[in-house]
């Protein structure tokens, strides 16, 4: 009961600090959410089980266009039309997830990484061959204030509370599976996967459960980015938001719950600050650095961050926390000691 109980703490405080924030840093708090919700997934997936997805914006698009679709089919109101919506997102993105988990039981390394990369590219082709809008994508509804909140709170803020509380219930069981029987069978066989089948642990429905498990909240951020935007397009999932992704979860430290809600929040903000970096240069400055330097900053951040800390930032944030008891009872040493009251005759 303790995780569903922090979860919920955590998700009150977050939905208490949007009346802080302007209409446009709610709508970077909505997006940071949508990613949180991938990213906890990927993070899990790669570092509990050791297989590399590169493809995860894919399955963050399968979300939004099960949500958007469904949704927009939906004549009722909009309670009914969101949980129909979100249903969707989560049994395309399960489904899709299955499948590439299947495919990652019998891949591994480059090869499992390689097969998800082509997922990503080959995302624009299947937008144009299937009914899903082609490079225009698909409209998602538009999720008025309710009229009890109209005179409270702002759009922005209200499609913030929409994002948070459903990147908390994607993450929740995320934290759950990861601290759980079915986290330590994923450990086991990243460690062994001989070792593991001899215990009884089957390596292959585990990696397969594993994909699917991460597939389920990408696939809820995506239906939170459909929200946000209230439209769904393929050029929004390309290979940079992939990577991107991927940047979040090992810069926040894999494996890690609270470093994935690290990582998302660096990769929505660091984007802007730098587009606002790069409009106080002079012109023709600006002019060559624009779209450049937000790419060199993340190359060169992830790899300062790779060789002062291995482990991202949740494994700094766990040294920091782990120094500074020592500090308070580090034992006293010196001619002051011996003279201390009650430590010898």
């Amino acid at each position: 009961m303790k995780t569903p109980l922090r979860a919920l703490l955590l998700t009150v405080l977050a939905l208490a600090a949007t009346f802080g924030l302007d209409p446009f840093r709610n709508y970077q708090l909505a997006t940071a959410a949508a990613c949180f919700a991938a990213v906890a997934g990927l993070t899990v997936l790669v570092g509990l089980t050791g297989q590399l997805s590169l493809g995860h914006a894919v399955l963050m698009a399968s979300g939004g266009y099960g949500f958007a679709l469904t949704a927009s089919a939906v004549d009722g109101p909009w309670p009914l039309a969101l949980l129909a919506g979100l249903a969707a997102a989560t049994i395309v993105s399960g489904l899709l997830g299955l499948l590439l988990g299947l495919a990652a039981a019998r891949l591994r390394g480059p090869y499992l990484a390689g097969l998800t990369l082509a997922l990503v590219i080959a995302l624009p082709s299947a937008a144009n061959s299937l009914p899903l809008g082609g490079d225009q994508g698909a409209r998602a509804p538009f999720f008025a204030v309710p009229e009890p909140l109209a005179a409270l709170i702002a759009l922005e803020q209200w499609h913030a509370w929409l994002a948070i509380a459903v990147a908390a219930i994607a993450v929740t069981p995320m934290v759950m599976l990861r601290s759980g029987r079915a986290g330590l069978r994923m450990r086991a066989v990243l460690d062994d996967e001989t070792a593991s089948r001899l215990s009884g642990v089957d390596p292959g429905l585990v990696k397969a459960g594993a994909f699917t498990a991460s597939a389920v909240p990408a696939g809820l951020g995506g239906a939170v980015l459909a929200i946000a935007t209230q439209q769904v397009t393929p050029g929004g999932y390309g290979l940079a938001f992939s990577l991107l992704l991927v940047v979040a979860a090992v810069v926040g430290g894999l494996g890690s719950i609270g470093g994935a809600a690290i990582g998302s929040v660096l990769v929505v903000v660091l984007p802007w600050a730098v587009d606002e970096l790069v409009a106080a240069l002079p012109a023709d400055l600006g002019q060559r650095l624009n779209g450049n330097l937000a790419v060199l900053l993340f190359g060169v951040g992830l790899i300062a961050l790779t060789l002062a800390w291995p482990g991202g930032a949740a494994r700094l944030l766990d040294r920091l926390r782990a120094a500074r008891p020592l500090r308070r009872t580090a034992p006293a040493t010196g001619p002051s000691a011996e003279a201390a009251p009650g430590t010898g005759g």
